[in-house]
C-alpha cells in the first residue's frame, strides 16, 4: 500500500489516495497500527482519500483517529487531501465529502483552504478548576465536538492533564469532545492549544478546533467577525475567515507539508 506521510500545520497524517475497494473493514485496525508513533509510522490519524468524480471534482474523504475511531469532520485532513488532489490531478477547486458532509477546497500557492459548518454556541456547559481559578468552557459544533476556554496564558496549561479531564467530563456523555485553550494575541489574532479525542493526546494543531476557537472568540469580543490568524503548537499559524456567502460556514487555511512518501506492507 502506497502511503504519503503529511501533516497540515503539524497535524499528521498517513494518507492514501485511492485505496482498492474491499478493504473498509479493516481501516481502523490499520489507523491503530500505522499511527503508532514507535511502532508504526506515527500519526494523529489515517486518511482514505478516493477521487468518485472529474466533472465535477469530487472526492470522498475518510478520517480514522489514532485509537482507529472514525471522524466526523477534520480540517487539516481535508486539506492535506486537497493537497494531495491538487498533486495527483491538477485539480485547484474541489468538493471533499467526509461523513456525508460537503466541503469545498481550494488550493493555493501558499495554503490550502477547506470549509467548515458552524453550529450554535452553547455557553458555560462545563467548569473545572485549572490551577485555583474556576474556567468555563463554551461548547460548539464545527463538524465534530468541541469545548472552548477562553484562558490568560495558554502556555500555562497542562493541556493534556485537563484536556483529558474535559473530555471525558459527565456533562459531554458518551460522545465527550476536543478541547481547546484560547488566549487573545493581538489584533485579530489568537493563540491555542487543543486536546484531540480519538488522538488522547495534545496534537501541534486541530483545524475544526481552530474554527471553533475563533467563532467562540468572536462572541466573547476577544476578535471581530472577519479574517482571524491563530497561532498554534507547531508555529504554522491557520486562518480562518467568514465564507463569502453562508452565514454558518467558515474557510480555515493554511500549510500543508508533505514528510515523505512509502509502501507499507
Amino acid at each position: 500500500m502506497h502511503f504519503r506521510k503529511i501533516h497540515g500545520a503539524g497535524n499528521d497524517f498517513v494518507l492514501v489516495s485511492d485505496a482498492e475497494p474491499g478493504g473498509e473493514g479493516e481501516w481502523p485496525k490499520l489507523a491503530e497500527r500505522l499511527c503508532r508513533r514507535r511502532k508504526g509510522i506515527g500519526a494523529d490519524g489515517l486518511v482514505v482519500s478516493t477521487l468518485t468524480s472529474d466533472n465535477p471534482n469530487r472526492l470522498e474523504v475518510a478520517c480514522y483517529n489514532a485509537d482507529g475511531s472514525m471522524a466526523t469532520m477534520c480540517g487539516n485532513a481535508l486539506r492535506c487531501s486537497a493537497w494531495a488532489a491538487h498533486r495527483d490531478y491538477g485539480y485547484s477547486e474541489m468538493t471533499l465529502q467526509m461523513a456525508g458532509i460537503d466541503h469545498q477546497a481550494v488550493v493555493q500557492p501558499d495554503a490550502v483552504w477547506v470549509t467548515a459548518e458552524v453550529g450554535a454556541i452553547e455557553p458555560r456547559i462545563v467548569n473545572v478548576l485549572i490551577g485555583d481559578r474556576p474556567t468555563w468552557f463554551d461548547s460548539i459544533h464545527t463538524g465534530t465536538e468541541h469545548v472552548v476556554a477562553i484562558v490568560d496564558d495558554v502556555d500555562a496549561i497542562d493541556a493534556e492533564f485537563v484536556g483529558r479531564l474535559v473530555r471525558n467530563h459527565e456533562v459531554l456523555a458518551p460522545l465527550g469532545t476536543n478541547v481547546n485553550f484560547v488566549q487573545s494575541a493581538g489584533k485579530q489574532a489568537l493563540k491555542m492549544r487543543t486536546y484531540e479525542r480519538g488522538v488522547e493526546a495534545e496534537t501541534l494543531s486541530c483545524g475544526s478546533g481552530t474554527v471553533a476557537a475563533v467563532s467562540i472568540a468572536t462572541s466573547r469580543g476577544l476578535v471581530a467577525p472577519r479574517e482571524v490568524t491563530v497561532h498554534n503548537r507547531a508555529g504554522e499559524p491557520l486562518t480562518v475567515r467568514p465564507h463569502e456567502r453562508r452565514r454558518h460556514t467558515k474557510w480555515v487555511g493554511g500549510p500543508v507539508t508533505l514528510a515523505f512518501e512509502g509502501v507499507s506492507a
